[in-house]
């Protein structure tokens, strides 16, 4: 397993910092001093020491993320005892304020988020609709990723976008497991276009919603003339959906290049069900799906009819409308084939190709109705030992009606070292104490066949499903519904919102309070409650000030555009390092001013700042990077890689719309 960022120990400097690296901190330094040297107060000289010095750590990884979080906090914090050796007055920080992250409303929340996740998840609602996603996008990245993207934009432009991101976390990993795609291939496509959703309507970030507010009051300052009408609910949506669809066109196109693919989520299970099988017995075997023409010869045939003269294995079947039949109590050998049925076959490629030909079958390139119920997370192939002592020696596979009654789809006997297969009347063949089965099965039907005692699992490593609990889903919807409710409709604090629902999963035994627990991300708490410290000192010691006015300074000549440009970067900056709303807050008075000077429209110049607080791709500060950041395995230079190209695409899209429709 590759050793993940958050397992890098801070005291081994010397085994982690690269030439690169070293090299870097040596340029950061000349930039801090030369800073230093150029700001009006000893407190935003500090100030900007210390966000450069998390933007290296963050950049090169010296220590974990949530690491360099925490360090930078305590460094904050012990800047009140250093105050006079320092030339400070007193901390950059107030200690009493110090731990307030810990507490605040977006990190609750996103606690709360993962809860409720989890609980929906344990209900199998979320297993459904993986399935769902997985039969109609297959298992290709290019038809998963705009699925997957495009729904969890749209509900984040009406829902908290790390809200959106956390209740589409199972889901992804579901749909991760089943297909074969690394998590880390699909889960920062959702998580960017959650980002993205928030862009949709007035109502999908915290900046919106608190945009026209500020609006407001600025317009107490102004003269009549120059008084700002407030954007309505859906003024923001042509620009919203143009950077969802850019978003999700990008990692269409790009994401191959651009998108990780992290051993540690894709060395699980393989993707390929019959891997092991070709390792161990040399047999190139394959799963495969095939659909039954209404004018096929294959029509009215029994399973028996054909699998031993064709030497081909049929697991699964499918009807139009119906449930696929995969498992104990479903196939047996006097199972008739129908007019359009889809078959799930096991058998050399060569033997398939017979099958096919002489039937007029039609071969699917990939699984489609089989994507969910024979994934490699679901079903496999396994060895069997038959057990000295046990009731099925003396009787064959026939005998005991065998897929039928255990589920174990007998592909191959191994007996005094010779490997039998389909087509060498295996299944006829008496059993003896230490034959070994090779089966193909449903992992669910494995894992009962390991507490009866006339066989032996040899196969102990294959995926377990999760305890679900299915009688749950009235009070999970119900309490999520609940929780949705009072987002929407009430002008209650999300974090408190969003805890009502959680609260109520534990309290109806969806959820256990051990669960609960292991569902949330402390890696992803602590960082984001550590850097809440930060943004507080950018705000309070006028370090987020002083550089809006050096920005303003330099374009205040240029072209209107030029100026809307120059502002939509500098809310980009500022929101990788302080909140969004602070940054907002920050900003929207210094836009307002600067459009009115320049003539240009001030209540679009504060639209620009309140939707570039939302091109947060860059480093995982955004409390949806820094959700998905640990299930991918993400590290910061996979954001940088990715967010980089995406945080330029925003500003190319965003500038020109906005000149386009307002």
């Amino acid at each position: 397993m590759v050793e993940s960022s958050s397992e890098k120990s801070p005291l081994k400097w010397s085994s982690v910092i690269s030439p690169k690296a070293a090299i870097a901190a040596v340029i950061f330094a000349a930039v801090g001093l030369y800073l230093a040297s150029v700001v009006p107060s000893i407190e935003i000289a500090w100030v900007t020491a210390i966000l450069l010095l998390t933007i290296y750590l963050f950049a090169f990884e010296i220590v974990g993320v949530d690491v360099a979080a925490v360090s930078v906090m305590v460094l904050l914090g012990l800047t009140s005892l250093l105050a006079p050796l320092m030339g400070l007055e007193q901390g950059l920080v107030d200690n009493m304020q110090l731990f307030n992250g810990f507490s605040s409303n977006a990190v609750i929340s996103i606690i709360a988020v993962m809860i409720i996740g989890a609980g929906l998840d344990r209900t199998g609602l979320m297993t459904k609709v993986a399935g769902f996603i997985l039969q109609i996008g297959g298992t290709t990245e290019a038809r998963i990723i705009p699925i997957i993207s495009a729904t969890v934009g749209f509900i984040s432009s009406f829902m908290q976008n790390v809200g959106a991101a956390a209740l589409f976390l199972p889901v992804v990993s579901r749909i991760s497991a089943r297909s074969g795609l690394p998590m880390s291939r699909l889960l920062m496509p959702m998580g960017f276009c959650a980002i993205l959703g928030g862009t949709v309507s007035m109502v999908g970030s915290s900046p919106l919603i608190l945009l026209n507010d500020l609006i407001l009051t600025s317009n107490e300052a102004l003269p009549a003339e120059q008084q700002m009408e407030t954007w309505g609910l859906f003024s923001v949506t042509p620009i919203g959906v143009v950077l969802v669809a850019t978003g999700i066109i990008y990692f269409v196109l790009a994401g191959k290049f651009v998108l990780p693919k992290t051993k540690s989520e894709s060395s699980t299970v393989g993707t390929d069900p019959m891997a092991y099988f070709h390792d161990v017995y040399g047999v190139d075997y394959s799963l495969n799906e095939l659909a039954v023409p209404h004018d096929s010869e294959l029509v009215g045939k029994k399973l028996d009819d054909v699998e031993t003269s064709y030497r081909v294995r049929i697991i699964a079947s499918k009807l139009a409308g119906e449930e696929s039949r995969v498992g104990p109590g479903t196939l047996a050998r006097d199972t008739e084939i129908q007019p359009s049925m889809v078959l799930g076959v096991v058998a050399d490629p060569r033997d398939l190709g017979h099958f096919i030909d002489k039937y007029q079958l039609k071969k699917r390139a990939e699984l489609r109705a089989f994507a969910d119920s024979l994934a490699a997370s679901k079903a496999g192939i396994a060895e069997v030992l038959i057990r000295p002592g046990s009731k099925l020696i003396g009787k064959s596979a026939r005998d005991v009606w065998m897929r039928k009654t255990y589920g174990l789809a007998m592909i191959g006997l191994h007996r005094n070292g010779e490997t039998m297969r389909e087509g060498d009347d295996i299944r006829n063949m008496p059993l003896l104490a230490g034959d070994t089965l090779v089966v193909h099965t449903a992992w669910n039907a494995l894992e009962r066949i390991e507490k009866d005692r006339d066989f032996l699992v040899v196969t102990t490593e294959y995926p377990r499903e999760e305890k679900l609990r299915p009688h749950k889903i009235t009070p999970a919807l119900a309490f999520f519904g609940v929780a949705l409710f009072m987002v929407l409709f009430t002008d209650i604090r999300l974090s408190v919102a969003l805890l009502t629902g959680a609260v109520g999963m534990i309290l109806s035994g969806v959820l256990k309070i051990e669960e609960a627990y292991e569902a949330v991300s402390w890696k992803t708490v602590f960082l984001l409650a550590s850097l809440i410290p930060l943004g507080l000192a950018v705000e309070t010691s006028g370090t987020a000030k002083w550089i809006a006015e050096e920005v303003v300074g330099v374009v205040g000549n240029a072209a209107p555009w030029m100026i809307q440009t120059a502002i939509a970067v500098l809310a980009t900056f500022f929101t990788l390092v302080m909140s969004n709303v602070g940054a907002t807050v920050l900003l929207v008075p210094l836009a307002v001013n600067i459009a009115i000077q320049v003539g240009a429209d001030p209540a679009v110049f504060a639209l620009t700042v309140a939707i570039a607080t939302s091109n947060s791709f860059l480093i995982p500060t955004h409390q949806v990077n820094a959700l998905i950041m640990g299930p991918a395995g993400y590290r910061v230079a996979d954001f940088m890689r990715a967010g980089g190209i995406m945080t330029l695409l925003f500003l190319l899209v965003m500038i020109p719309m906005m000149n386009l429709i307002f």
